[in-house]
């Protein structure tokens, strides 16, 4: 995701990232972490991003460059002491209990089921409004980025039509070629 040039690609490899996560949630026996990080992260935010990246004409033949020319060396010193403090992590044995702490029993129905009765009746309405304000902020997004079609005049057909009359414009037939 971080050595491609194209941003939509980037993209695409960030939803990919995200599966990724979701099947450690999966593995980590969390079943709502799961879905949620499908529908909301892999779903919505990134169909989001990609609607972003697409509205601003990412392909435009803008250049491309650094303007913080720190930014690229900082960024591999980084990833390569998360790299060093995964290692010591998993050679300390953290995240490798076999027991579960006695505290988790609040949630004896299963976490998901808890999320759900929260969800559903106290956080209702808020819920409710959230995804209404979502929805309008879609549909306003997309008024707002319809482009009109150009609009072609008669003297500019009259004015084509005649370049091809004199043989200033090439003729494409039926094989595409001139």
């Amino acid at each position: 995701m971080l050595l491609v040039r194209n941003a939509v690609h980037a993209a695409l490899f960030l939803i990919v990232n995200f599966f990724c996560l979701a099947v450690f949630y999966l593995l980590l026996d969390a079943p709502f972490l799961f879905a949620v990080q499908i529908v909301v992260y892999a779903g919505a935010i990134m169909v989001l991003f990609l609607f972003v990246i697409m509205l601003l004409g990412v392909d435009s033949g803008v250049p491309v460059r650094e303007r913080l020319l720190i930014q690229r060396p900082l960024a591999f010193v980084l990833a390569a002491a998360f790299v060093v403090e995964l290692f010591l992590a998993i050679r300390a044995g953290v995240g490798f209990a076999t027991r579960a702490p006695d505290v988790f029993a609040a949630n004896d129905g299963g976490n998901t089921q808890a999320v759900a009765k929260v969800l559903f009746t106290q956080y209702f309405f808020p819920f409710e409004v959230t995804s209404v304000l979502l929805l309008v902020a879609a549909i306003a997004a997309m008024v707002l980025a319809h482009r009109k079609a150009p609009t072609v005049t008669q003297a500019e057909i009259d004015a084509a039509a005649g370049k091809l009359e004199a043989g200033e414009m090439p003729v494409y037939g039926a094989g595409g070629a001139p």
